[in-house]
C-alpha cells in the first residue's frame, strides 16, 4: 500500500512538471505594440455619436500588427477624452477567432482593450498552441506581456515533444 501510494505521487509529480513545462497560456511573442494602427473591415457599420461607438456587423476582420481578429459583430467604443479616433475597447461577439503569428484561441465573446493590451475571451474557449490545446470557460491574455490565465473548468492536452523527429 506504502509503495502504491509513492508510485502515484510521483506520478502526480512527473505530470505536474510536464504540465508546467507545457502549459503556455499566452498568444503571440509578448512583445506587442499596442500603438499600432488598428484597421477594420465588415459587411456594415452603424455609427452612434451620441454614446460614441461603432458597430461593425457580419464577417468582421479587425486587424492590428500580427493579431487577427474575426467575429460575427464587433462594438469599438472610443475614449472619451483625448482623440476622436482614440479606441478605447473593442467587444466583439457572435462566434470570435483570436490569432497571433503562432496561437489561435476561440470563444463566443472577446473584450479587447487596446491601450492595455488585454484580451478577455469567454465562452467556451479554446486556445490551441501548435499541438497542444487548453481549454476553459475564460481566457485573461495580456499580450505586451505575454501572460494569461485560463479560468472554469480547464482541459486541457499535451502533446509530447518528437525529439527532434
Amino acid at each position: 500500500m506504502k509503495r502504491t501510494l509513492s508510485y502515484v505521487i510521483a506520478l502526480c509529480l512527473f505530470a505536474g512538471a510536464a504540465v508546467a513545462q507545457a502549459a503556455n497560456i499566452a498568444l503571440g511573442t509578448g512583445s506587442f505594440d499596442t500603438s499600432l494602427p488598428v484597421e477594420v473591415t465588415a459587411d456594415q457599420l452603424s455609427v452612434d455619436q451620441s454614446n460614441g461607438r461603432a458597430v461593425f456587423d457580419g464577417n468582421v476582420l479587425i486587424v492590428q500588427g500580427e493579431v487577427r481578429l474575426s467575429a460575427g459583430s464587433v462594438t469599438i467604443e472610443y475614449a472619451a477624452e483625448g482623440s476622436a479616433n482614440a479606441i478605447e475597447r473593442l467587444l466583439a461577439s457572435g462566434g470570435v477567432t483570436f490569432v497571433t503569428s503562432s496561437d489561435a484561441a476561440e470563444a463566443r465573446d472577446a473584450v479587447y482593450s487596446v491601450a492595455e493590451g488585454t484580451v478577455t475571451l469567454s465562452g467556451d474557449v479554446l486556445l490551441t498552441q501548435g499541438r497542444n490545446a487548453i481549454a476553459g470557460d475564460r481566457l485573461v491574455m495580456n499580450l505586451t506581456s505575454g501572460n494569461g490565465r485560463m479560468e472554469g473548468r480547464v482541459r486541457t492536452v499535451f502533446s509530447p515533444s518528437d525529439g527532434g523527429n
